[in-house]
């Protein structure tokens, strides 16, 4: 990547900083590691703000955070590139690779047979939506994770009601692209098809013990009596430790290292003459796959907040920004085809493939969820504006 030209607006980029600056003098959140390039320069990489409020640790560029269902970006690539390889398909059923889905009691089994790959991606594989089929304590070991979740009914129609998995869907697509890989673990696939190839040096499944330092502490800003409580945000520093494996929200990572990969994406899965992907995957993985159907999960969070509620847009494991006015992490004028992943109140990354431009944000101070979403609103509009 080079220096910034003149594709970006100084004036719009200044604006993004002051009012990240005013948003944590207000105590909206603590801090940001934000980066925003356009044809690869980039014109805005900085931190503003705390790594960690209460101690006085200023935010930095190469702070380390914990990135939640973002992970499950890294999870949704490994299984588009397996299908490129042919080793999956999107008609790939879980049970034709993980037969022990089908469970231990046979009258639980009903509609197993049918959930497969395209199902999981596109969050219509009809599961239920819990985000803990373990207690905690287990829930880094996916081999337990994977049985827990063999014993759980298919409570929907699979290809039927689009409803966010928090933790199930990708718990089996990781497991089912380690089997059908030949790794050993899931973290190894990950590290020797991802991470090594993009030279995501400061990234990992699981934060390692010598990145202590680095770490931006989880300290969530919830009001009380939502559907999550802070300590289930908080404890998530004491589960995704080095060897939890957690395929949908167990990787950390720097805001350098997810502008690599975003770019890849961006390059159509290619960067610094590494493949990841070919683009035709990944342009049907970044093509509408949803319909009109709305997003049961954040369907409610409109409601509680009196807001419209806008179709899902999902593609194979993308969200997408869509067509129409209406509450979306991707700003108001960003192109239909935006295409991107979030995590759990405080991370972000994007690409508009219209402006050709990269947006990654990584937040320290996790917001309640409709806080969150009017936040990133609001920055990625302001993203969208700098680009000339």
């Amino acid at each position: 990547m080079s220096t910034p030209t003149t594709t970006f607006d100084q004036d719009a980029l200044r604006r993004i900083r002051t009012t990240i600056g005013e948003d944590i003098d207000a105590g909206h959140y603590d801090g940001v590691v934000i980066a925003i390039a356009r044809h690869g320069e980039i014109g805005m990489h900085e931190a503003i703000g705390y790594a960690d409020r209460t101690t006085g640790r200023t935010a930095t560029v190469d702070d380390v955070f914990w990135i939640f269902s973002m992970t499950k970006a890294f999870t949704n690539i490994l299984v588009l590139q397996a299908i490129d390889r042919g080793q999956l398909d999107l008609t790939t059923r879980v049970v034709d690779v993980i037969p022990e889905f089908v469970g231990r009691d046979p009258f639980r089994a009903a509609k197993k047979d049918r959930v497969n790959v395209g199902h999981l991606l596109t969050h219509r594989a009809g599961l239920v939506a819990t985000p803990t089929p373990l207690p905690y304590s287990e829930i880094g070991n996916l081999d337990a994770v994977i049985d827990a979740i063999s014993q759980l009914d298919v409570v929907g129609e699979p290809g039927g009601t689009f409803n966010y998995s928090p933790t199930l869907n990708h718990a089996l697509l990781g497991e089912m692209v380690r089997r059908v890989t030949g790794y050993g673990s899931y973290g190894e696939l990950l590290t020797t098809e991802l991470f090594a190839p993009l030279k995501m040096t400061d990234t990992a499944l699981g934060a390692p013990k010598a990145w202590a330092d680095r770490m931006v502490p989880i300290k969530a800003h919830f009001p009380p009596g939502g559907w999550l409580k802070s300590s289930d945000i908080e404890v998530m520093q004491e589960i995704v430790v080095e060897g939890a494996e957690m395929p949908w929200v167990g990787a950390v990572s720097t805001t350098s290292d997810i502008l690599r990969f975003a770019e890849m994406i961006r390059r159509g899965g290619e960067l610094d003459g590494v493949r990841i992907l070919s683009p035709s995957i990944l342009d049907l993985a970044t093509t509408l796959q949803t319909g009109t159907a709305p997003n049961d999960l954040y369907a409610m969070l409109c409601h509680a907040r009196g807001w419209d509620v806008p179709p899902g847009n999902f593609g194979l494991g993308f969200a997408l920004r869509g067509e129409g006015v209406y509450p979306t992490f991707f700003g108001a004028s960003t192109s239909p085809r935006t295409h991107g992943n979030y995590g759990a109140g405080s991370t972000l990354f994007w690409v508009d493939p219209d402006k050709d431009l990269t947006f990654v944000c990584l937040t320290a101070g996790v917001m309640e969820e409709g806080d969150n979403l009017a936040r990133f609103q609001r920055l990625s509009t302001m993203a969208a504006a700098t680009a000339l």
